[in-house]
C-alpha cells in the first residue's frame, strides 16, 4: 500500500481500477457519453472504457462543454468513479463538481508514471490523497 498526497480538488471516496494515460483526456469529441468508450482517434486509450474507473491522466483538454459531459457520462452510468490529475483545468474540475466525482490534483509524484492501469486506488477526495492498494 502507498499513499499519495496532493490537492483536494472534489469531495468524496472512491475505489476502483486504475485506467492511466500521459495523453490530456477531451471529453467533446474525445469519449463517448452513452457508452464511456474513448473515441479521440490516435489517442492511447482509445477503445477503451472510462465506466467505473479511476481515471489518471494528465489534464484535460478542449471545450467548455466537457464539464456538462462529465455529468452525462456519470448520469448514463458511464463516466469514472475518481479522477486524478497532475494539474486539473476548469473543464474538468466544473464536470467533476457538478458530477459530484471524488477529484485529487497537484500529487506528490508523477502518477501518470507511477500509477498502471489495472492497479486498485482509492481517492480520497476530502483528504486530497490517492492509495494504491496492491
Amino acid at each position: 500500500m502507498r499513499l499519495i498526497h496532493g490537492r483536494k480538488v472534489t469531495k468524496g471516496k472512491a475505489r476502483g481500477e486504475a485506467l492511466v494515460t500521459s495523453e490530456p483526456i477531451c471529453y467533446l469529441g474525445g469519449i463517448d457519453v452513452k457508452t464511456g468508450m474513448v473515441t479521440e482517434v490516435g489517442h492511447e486509450l482509445e477503445g477503451k472504457s472510462i465506466a467505473g474507473k479511476i481515471l489518471v491522466f494528465p489534464t484535460g483538454k478542449g471545450s467548455t462543454g466537457g464539464s456538462y459531459l462529465i455529468y452525462e457520462a456519470t448520469m448514463n452510468g458511464k463516466g469514472p468513479v475518481a479522477m486524478v490529475n497532475l494539474e486539473v483545468e476548469q473543464v474538468t474540475a466544473i464536470g467533476c463538481i457538478m458530477a459530484e466525482i471524488p477529484l485529487v490534483d497537484r500529487p506528490e509524484v508523477d502518477v501518470c508514471k507511477e500509477i498502471k492501469t489495472g492497479m486498485m486506488l482509492e481517492v480520497d477526495g476530502d483528504a486530497g490523497t490517492v492509495t494504491i492498494l496492491d
